[in-house]
């Protein structure tokens, strides 16, 4: 070997977002001129920089490269001791590789971002906004939840309390709000909150809320009702108060007739005369027969049975949305489960496929109905589950505008059953689309993942038969 080297520090310390230098020497003991090649290797080599990245030295000579380390302020920069090395080549001899090794010491830090999805919720007795915690630091984060508001007009339910983040990943917290006074009639009211998050040695960082709390009637029904009851009391009123005298004067004429063919004292009383013979009634006319009323010459009586009303596809709840507020993006969906159990559509950041109870999640999904709005066309593909084998993508839909109804999976004909979803790809033609899957077989929720527009795309779900997805919510960005 005709290479000495030494590294000064052989152990340095660094901060995220900030940089440490480290000297590297090297003495050319050989016999001859060689030029010598400084490589950073290792997982810090990105982060890593050789100055001078050639060095020319005489025999007996010796040179000095900086090695300069600047490592992010992110979660990849794993806080703790981190080897490093740098691969040497010399030109003369390129086989006679030396790779000095080191060891670098990331600082850990901390750093975390919190949201509300959605910030604002609707509701008369309850509302159910979700918690995102983001760990942005390079080190676990231990979190607790708390909520407030002024006046102490909500109560709180948090599920969990309290939880631990690895480095890079996200935390989802629902909460439960509920008002402690009803409101039965009259228009809604909003009552501003706040969801504290408490981090070990520094201060709560708060993150706001709105709850909107509708009224249990609306406005204009008690206005109605009101009007209604003054009505029927003024009724009353008039009626007592000038009670119509209805008379008859049938008795008084039947008396004075009677008085007027009385005969008096004196007088001899008649024979009664014979009674005239009745007058013939008219014959009765004939009744038209039943055959006659239901004869061919009638019309037809008409069905009255219900119709059915129209499905409420996504297309047309996302319309309906668009109508409200054209300039927002808007995103729809529907899940099918079994054969033809659709559910009904849900939007934005409301999950599909959860049970009545509106808490726990329902039986794995079959197929999804999706519209958009505000998303320049919008495309999509689902990956069913195979017993047989892997799981198997079928074919992506065709880019469809705004305002149009996606089917992917299966068709409902599928014998026995149609095959459940283990994943989907969803791709975009403006804005982000964002999603928060839910899986069947763990019961537990995936990452709070977003994908650009095309040619990127979102994929959904996992690569196995054995997880397949039974919830899931599509959440359009800007």
């Amino acid at each position: 070997m005709s290479l000495w080297t030494s590294l000064e520090p052989a152990s340095a310390t660094v901060e995220p977002g900030s940089s440490t230098r480290v000297r590297l020497r090297v003495r050319n003991t050989g016999d001859v001129v060689d030029e010598y090649r400084f490589e950073p290797v290792g997982d810090l080599a990105p982060w890593t920089v050789a100055e001078p990245a050639v060095l020319r030295l005489y025999p007996g000579t010796t040179g000095t490269v900086e090695l300069t380390f600047s490592p992010p302020r992110t979660p990849d920069a794993t806080a703790g001791p981190n080897p490093y090395a740098v691969r040497i080549t010399p030109t003369e001899h390129p086989d006679a590789v030396t790779v000095p090794e080191g060891n670098l010491t990331i600082l850990p830090f901390t750093e975390m971002r919190a949201e509300l999805v959605p910030t604002t919720v609707t509701g008369r007795f309850r509302g159910r906004p979700r918690l995102a915690v983001d760990n942005l630091g390079n080190t676990k984060l231990t979190t607790s939840m708390s909520g407030e508001d002024n006046g102490d007009q909500l109560s709180y339910e948090i599920r969990p309390g309290n939880a631990q983040i690895e480095p890079g990943r996200a935390h989802f917290v629902d909460l439960t709000l509920r008002p402690k006074r009803i409101i039965w009639f009259g228009s809604k009211e909003q009552h501003p909150f706040k969801v504290s998050v408490q981090r070990a040695g520094v201060p709560p960082e708060a993150v706001d809320g709105t709850y909107v709390q509708r009224g249990f009637l609306p406005r204009w029904l008690a206005t109605f009702l009101g009007i209604l009851l003054a009505l029927v009391l003024a009724f009353v009123m008039f009626w007592f108060a000038h009670k119509p005298n209805v008379t008859t004067r049938a008795e008084e004429q039947m008396e004075q007739v009677g008085s007027s063919l009385a005969p008096s004292p004196s007088a001899q009383p008649s024979l009664p005369a014979q009674p005239s013979a009745p007058a013939e009634s008219p014959a009765a006319q004939p009744q038209p027969s039943q055959s006659q009323n239901d004869g061919g010459g009638g019309k037809p009586k008409e069905s009255t049975a219900p119709k059915k009303p129209p499905v409420e596809t996504a297309a047309t709840a996302v319309r309906r949305l668009a109508t409200q507020k054209p300039d927002k993006k808007h995103m729809c969906m529907r899940v099918r489960i079994g054969k033809d159990h659709w559910s009904k559509p849900n939007c934005e950041d409301n999950f599909a496929g959860i049970n009545a109870d509106g808490k726990t999640f329902g039986q794995p999904i079959t197929a999804i109905n999706i519209a958009s709005y505000g998303m320049n066309g919008t495309s999509a593909a689902a990956m069913v589950t195979n017993p047989g084998g892997k799981p198997v993508w079928r074919p992506t839909t065709k880019v469809t505008p705004d305002g149009t109804d996606i089917y992917i999976g299966d068709p409902a004909d599928t014998a026995p059953q149609p095959p459940t979803l283990a994943g989907l790809k969803v791709t975009v033609g403006t804005g982000q689309v964002c999603h928060i899957a839910h899986f069947h077989s763990t019961n537990s929720l995936g990452d709070y993942i977003c994908a650009k527009p095309r040619p990127e795309y979102l994929f959904i779900g996992t690569t196995s038969n054995g997880n397949p997805l039974d919830g899931l919510a599509l959440l359009p960005r800007d």
